[in-house]
């Protein structure tokens, strides 16, 4: 035969979870979109369309919201991706190993007069926790992460020294917006206590990190978060970022018999810089 299948896997994508905990009248929700991957004796179902014992996508969804129900109240996503990883592949022999992609979408308590709602929120912007657990409900490797986090400096920030050809027309800058909307992956070398917790930690230091320092290039604030994370979590083996660049143009009011010291900008949308970054402990 002149075909050979040399990777395969299936499972169910974009299990949309609203878990509510109502332990107390204080109500905690999670909102997460889960997906996944089973990888085992799936040959057969390809070649030849048998599907003895094999599990169907729709019983991995009602597995997901079933387990919900008593694996998931406020513990971390990480843990629950390996609650369903040691279900899915224990309950089936056709099953090797699962791959879990959890992403948490944050939620931040109403405070109306200045107090706390128990049960009413509104949509954050602190960026989703986004998690990978692969396993075969024995060992287990864990990622996770940070998508669809804004963030902006409106001064700090510059690029200069940049090589110049005929083509070249951007001008050199000391003093620009910075703005992006970070993604940032990383893996974890150990057993984590907390994963939530750390996952936190993680957060605030690349906040933190990305205000403390002047940046020369999106390339060096990658590197100085990156390298700030290893530095205060040494469970992390490895950080990867994805910064793009989303320019923000000083305007030419002149025309209009106006100066613009650094406070009238165009916002553009394409096309952007796109830089990626990956630091690993040594």
């Amino acid at each position: 035969m002149p075909f050979q299948l040399t990777a395969d896997a299936y499972g169910k994508a974009q299990n949309r979870l609203m878990r509510v905990v109502r332990e107390t009248d204080r109500h905690e929700i999670r909102d997460v979109t889960i997906g996944v991957q089973l990888r085992g004796d799936f040959a057969p179902v390809f070649l030849e369309g048998d599907n003895t014992d094999i599990p169907a996508t729709d019983t991995m969804k009602n597995t997901v919201f079933g387990m919900a129900r008593t694996d998931f109240t406020t513990g971390s996503i990480e843990d629950f991706g390996k609650a369903l990883v040691t279900h899915l592949v224990g309950n089936s022999d056709r099953v090797a190993s699962a791959e879990i992609h959890l992403v948490e979408h944050p939620w931040v308590r109403l405070a109306p007069g200045g107090v706390e709602h128990d049960h009413a929120f509104h949509r954050g912007s602190s960026g989703d926790h986004d998690a990978w657990v692969t396993g075969d409900g024995d060992s287990f490797t864990v990622k996770a992460g940070i998508s669809d986090l804004f963030v902006l400096r409106s001064t700090g920030s510059g690029f200069k020294g940049f090589e110049r050809d005929r083509f070249t027309t951007l001008p050199e800058v000391d003093d620009r917006i910075l703005a992006t909307v970070v993604t940032a992956t990383w893996t974890y070398g150990a057993q984590v206590a907390d994963y939530q917790a750390t996952w936190q930690g993680i957060h605030d230091t690349l906040i933190a990190r990305f205000a403390d320092h002047y940046s020369d290039s999106v390339q060096q604030t990658i590197y100085n978060i990156c390298t700030a994370i290893l530095e205060g979590f040494p469970e992390i083996t490895e950080v990867s970022m994805t910064l793009p660049n989303k320019h923000h143009n000083l305007v030419d009011l002149s025309p209009f018999g106006l100066d613009n010291p650094g406070v009238v900008f165009i916002a553009t949308q394409d096309p952007f810089g796109l830089i990626n970054g990956t630091v690993t402990r040594t």
